[in-house]
């Protein structure tokens, strides 16, 4: 413990030979615990520093969580856990296999989540090959495609993570869907889609019916049914009811190919009214 006194209109200490001081205090430690007395004169004041050491080591009581402590986060989620609330792009490692940069919602209902998918306007072209979507394309202050690869290392424990889809519409709001649990299998299995219900029942599901389908693009996948839909989707034989993926209509010109959500808007549905004007695909831990 560190003591401190003041005292006023004292006598001027005389000087102390340090050698002798020292040796008189090894003499007088027992017990490993040693007391310095320490008096020096400032003007009229003094000051007394009493200072008992005592060589016994006990446990911090206010440690590190154990996220905190790593080099590297695993997600979002951990960051926010350990003070990064602010939203914006951070470096993570989900799996000790290579860190990247991601861009993390902390803002959110709650924050903690990894943005993985996030259209605004049509400015990036989705339209894009198997590769392209293998690997990822955008940036991360516009439209982004995370990469199948790096989705398939966060969601491997595919239970573990939770879905949150935000759509923008043309009334200018933003609805959203969320899902109990959502992963990708990795290339080999065609980067399959699995995605549990969604929990609120407020807002229809049109992510549900592609569940077990594998990823497709125009270049490869089944059926090849990007060459007809545009972008890359978990495509269920060539039949979809969401391709968020998909080509911003220009010109008010409809396709088949068009960004869709087939449950968004009250009925009956018009092709406008199921195009969302945005959308972001998220994910964090169940139970954050």
């Amino acid at each position: 413990m560190l003591h401190l006194f003041n005292a006023k209109r004292l006598r001027a200490v005389p000087n102390i030979n340090p050698r002798a001081f020292v040796n008189n205090i090894a003499k007088n430690t027992s017990k490993n615990t040693m007391t310095v007395m320490i008096r020096q004169g400032i003007g009229f004041a003094t000051l007394f520093v009493a200072l008992s050491v005592t060589f016994q080591i006990t446990p911090s009581m206010h440690a590190a969580p154990i996220a905190c402590t790593r080099l590297t986060a695993k997600n979002c989620a951990e960051l926010y856990t350990c003070g990064q609330t602010i939203s914006g792009v951070y470096t993570i490692d989900p799996d000790g296999s290579g860190a990247f940069n991601v861009y993390c919602d902390q803002t959110t209902a709650g924050g903690g989540w990894t943005v993985f998918q996030k259209r605004l306007d049509g400015s990036v072209d989705f339209n894009r090959t198997w590769s392209d979507y293998k690997r990822g394309f955008g940036n991360f202050i516009g439209e982004l495609w995370l990469g199948l690869d790096k989705i398939n290392r966060l969601t491997a424990n595919k239970t573990k993570n939770m879905l949150r889809v935000d759509l923008g519409v043309e009334t200018g709001e933003t609805v959203h869907a969320e899902y109990s649990w959502f992963g990708i299998g990795n290339e080999a299995d065609d980067y399959r889609l699995h995605v549990g219900i969604v929990t609120n029942r407020n807002f229809l599901d049109s992510l549900g019916p592609h569940r077990g389908s594998a990823f497709g693009t125009w270049d490869s996948g089944p059926a090849y049914c990007g060459q007809e839909r545009g972008g890359g989707w978990w495509y269920r034989s060539c039949s979809v009811s969401s391709n968020l993926n998909g080509i911003y209509s220009r010109c008010g010109n409809v396709t088949i190919g068009n960004i869709f959500w087939s449950s968004l808007g009250p009925r009956p549905r018009s092709a406008a009214i199921t195009a969302p004007t945005s959308t972001e695909m998220k994910i964090r831990p169940v139970g954050f």
